[in-house]
């Protein structure tokens, strides 16, 4: 006759609740995952589903008691430790974001605030498309694999009970000056445009007081704006997945100190 031990009870439950917190936390943050289009009830099977064909890879896990603080606080650091995991590739997706807004002031577009109910804010039009742009591109070159691989990895080199105070939080908080040099790096070509179409009706309408400079100024800022945003295109998967392999590697290294 089969006897199970309460121990070996909560070690099995272990196995699959500390790898399903972990997987939770990254889905708060993921491209894709992070929309709120896709249901939580969708988004806990798949992180359980996860789990479960993770399990046989993952190293002995500490035994804790399920109805206990021990319990609660570990769970919440696993959560805590997906959703650090998964922070440099929010910032890539929100670089386009910030990208979209630079371009849309710069054409005049700041006006056409597009409201996004799946995350509750609001965009820029041109923020909004290219986040968008930016999750499909991110599926594409197999984005989410690859931070699933990282995750289930991390479990060997960030164990569970370790803490999250010897991750490294520092390098993270200075990935918001990434984040801001790296759209603005993006956006340069299509601002100096922009900037030079200005400083032309600038000199314009100095040279002719009469001439109406905002009857024709808006329709030509916009022309050139979809001008620049079209050659823009073209370079913009290419320094997308620059960045988003940066943001791996940044994935990478962290559960690798």
């Amino acid at each position: 006759m089969l006897e199970l031990s309460v121990a070996q009870i909560s070690a099995w439950i272990g196995l699959i609740w500390w790898p399903f917190c972990r997987i939770m936390g990254l889905f708060v943050v993921m491209p894709m995952m992070s929309s709120k289009h896709i249901l939580i009830r969708v988004k806990l099977l798949l992180s359980l589903t996860i789990a479960v064909i993770a399990a046989p890879l993952m190293p002995q896990m500490p035994l804790v008691e399920a109805a206990s603080v021990s319990a609660v606080l570990l769970s919440a650091e696993q959560v805590l430790l997906g959703v650090l995991m998964g922070f440099p590739l929010f910032l890539c997706l929100n670089i386009l974001s910030v990208l979209g807004g630079i371009l849309s002031m710069q054409m005049g577009l700041m006006m056409a605030i597009m409201n996004d109910p799946a995350n509750g804010s609001s965009h820029a039009l041109l923020g909004q498309w290219l986040i968008l742009y930016g999750t499909l591109l991110f599926i594409g070159m197999d984005g989410p694999n690859v931070a699933l691989q990282s995750l289930v990895m991390s479990f060997h080199s960030w164990p569970v009970g370790k803490g999250i105070f010897d991750f490294p939080l520092y390098e993270l908080a200075l990935q918001f000056s990434w984040l801001m040099a790296a759209a603005l790096l993006t956006a340069l070509p299509a601002v100096v445009a922009m900037l030079l179409v200005n400083l032309t009706f600038g000199v314009m309408n100095r040279a002719a007081s009469s001439f109406n400079i905002f009857a024709l100024g808006f329709p030509m800022a916009m022309l050139m704006g979809i001008g620049c945003l079209a050659l823009l295109q073209q370079l913009l998967p290419m320094r997308y997945g620059d960045l988003t392999v940066q943001a791996l590697e940044m994935l990478h290294l962290s559960i690798h100190p």
